[in-house]
């Protein structure tokens, strides 16, 4: 197989023995590398559980329910904070 040249050796090893792997940890490296991309892109997309707990919040906050501010400053002094 050939790789860019731009590679370093160590992931040009990593490419050349992940051919023998089983395609599930295939697949497990390809979605890997894919949160890669996305982190240097700048744009992070939601998983699916992230959209449903981000929609949760949103609907506590338009219903009013917060933590109490003690509640928050205990937290931040065992946090030393």
């Amino acid at each position: 197989m050939c790789y860019d040249v731009a590679m370093t050796p160590r992931l040009k090893n990593l490419l050349e023995r992940a051919q023998d792997w089983p395609e599930s940890d295939q697949e497990e490296l390809a979605a890997l590398a894919e949160e890669i991309e996305q982190r240097r892109g700048g744009v992070y997309v939601l998983d699916g559980r992230e959209w449903v707990d981000v929609q949760e919040g949103i609907a506590q906050a338009d219903r009013g329910e917060f933590v109490p501010d003690e509640a928050v400053a205990e937290a931040d002094r065992r946090r030393g904070i």
